[in-house]
């Protein structure tokens, strides 16, 4: 009786609770703190109500039990082929939710991650049943307050410009009608990955950070930003298979702080996501689905320092692994917004742990020449430090490229808190109280 009682407290809290942004909350890094921590950090330092992780990881799940933060899981691509099966599918439901839900709010379970952009021929062949066969699991085991959805790149799209003629590639269109068609039977929505990062150039900066105003030729709408851009060419694409309806929510969107090229920094990171968190929660909506106010996942929680892939996967993070924040993304409590109101944003300071007195910050003897040169590339890209120095005739001028990247990691250091966090580096920086200044070049301290 008391597990009915509060499995109908839950279905309630479920179906008023305003779900708006969301954090995805990846692992591959070790330095990160245990789950535990992390879950009573996002209860009690932010506004972020629900999480998003990439497997069924039974400590996380249960560190989130009683949080009142939602949480969603995901399902292995690999694993799609069997759970077309329906003893299977319910064996699943029984060993990865039964063992966690109520006291742990397992809002969505994701059937793999972008399926039809990487998945094999028979985990896309397979993805529609296996996502039926798994709702219709959930319903034999009782647990209703459950969806099932999978999220997409926009890989799908075969074009996105102007919204209004947003249009699914053809080879998957079979599958997403199906798919459209059971999201719309289940209530469950269509999860999406909106990234304007990847559709930068320097003549779409500002439209991408939401600096600037488009119109869609055809309808004569306008456009605020490309993530209303992108939302809405999702929308059109499937008003034109028959599935206006179905609502859409975005599993992924972000921005890195830092990488090779100037796209990163942590100005263009702190706009976007303090943008978007501004225009999610300002429940305006597009242009094409206004006044709602769409569930937003926000990509990522940490700065994963062993994903693999350039710089700028590392990157991607709200957090230092010690909490601090990378930037004001306006998520905090009792924070101002962001997406601009700091203009120049540093690293949050942590307790200090710098040597007192004058320090500086350097390339560490073991660090690669490729790494030293994303280092020299990223700190002189950043508001307010002073690279001419180094420059040809400067008097730091030289062509050994650790002596370079010192000085460029030094300026930024100084510019951003002077403590180890600012001289990380992906573990290339190295803090002294040696003053590194020869001859006529002298280092900031």
């Amino acid at each position: 009786m008391a597990t009915k009682f509060l499995l109908t407290l839950l279905l309630f809290h479920l179906s008023t609770t305003a779900y708006s942004i969301g954090i995805n909350y990846g692992t591959l890094g070790d330095n990160l703190p245990p789950p535990s921590q992390v879950a009573n950090f996002l209860k009690t330092q932010t506004i972020i109500d629900s999480v998003k992780i990439f497997d069924m990881n039974p400590d996380i799940i249960r560190a989130f039990a009683n949080s009142g933060i939602s949480l969603t899981i995901t399902l292995p691509n690999g694993d799609i082929p069997t759970l077309t099966n329906p003893r299977a599918a319910r064996r699943w439901i029984q060993q990865n939710i039964k063992p966690f839900y109520p006291a742990t709010l397992i809002r969505y379970i994701c059937v793999g991650t972008e399926v039809l952009h990487w998945g094999d021929d028979a985990q896309k062949s397979n993805l529609v049943a296996a996502m039926r066969t798994l709702n219709n699991a959930l319903r034999v085991e009782g647990f209703k307050g459950i969806k099932v959805s999978t999220p997409h790149s926009l890989g799908i799209m075969l074009t996105s410009e102007p919204p209004s003629q947003g249009r699914f590639r053809p080879e998957v269109t079979p599958i997403l009608i199906q798919m459209l068609r059971f999201l719309r039977e289940s209530n469950s929505p269509l999860m999406v990955n909106p990234y304007p990062y990847f559709g930068w150039s320097p003549e779409n900066e500002n439209y991408a950070l939401f600096r600037q105003s488009r119109m869609d030729p055809i309808t004569k709408l306008t456009y605020t930003s490309m993530f209303d851009g992108l939302l809405d060419a999702v929308y059109s694409a499937a008003k034109v298979l028959g599935f206006p309806d179905v609502n859409i929510l975005v599993g992924e969107t972000g921005w890195p702080s830092a990488c090779e090229f100037p796209v990163c920094s942590m100005q263009h990171a702190a706009d976007y996501n303090g943008n978007l968190v501004k225009h999610v929660e300002s429940g305006k909506g597009t242009p094409l689905m206004p006044n709602r106010r769409f569930e937003t996942y926000i990509f990522s929680m940490f700065n994963e320092n062993q994903k693999p892939g350039p710089l700028a996967e590392k990157n991607w993070g709200l957090f230092f692994p010690n909490l601090a924040p990378v930037y004001n993304a306006g998520i905090m409590r009792n924070q101002q917004g962001g997406g601009g109101s700091i203009p120049n944003p540093t690293p949050a300071k942590p307790v200090p742990t710098t040597p007192p007195g004058k320090v500086w910050c350097i390339a560490k003897p073991g660090a690669t020449n490729q790494a030293l040169q994303a280092n020299l590339d990223y700190a002189c890209s950043q508001p307010g430090v002073d690279c001419k120095p180094i420059q040809p005739n400067g008097p730091c001028f030289s062509t050994d490229i650790r002596s370079q990247a010192s000085y460029a990691m030094n300026a930024y250091f100084q510019k951003n808190g002077r403590n180890n966090l600012s001289c990380d580096f992906s573990q290339t920086g190295l803090v002294t109280g040696t003053n590194p200044s020869h001859g006529e070049c002298t280092f900031a301290g």
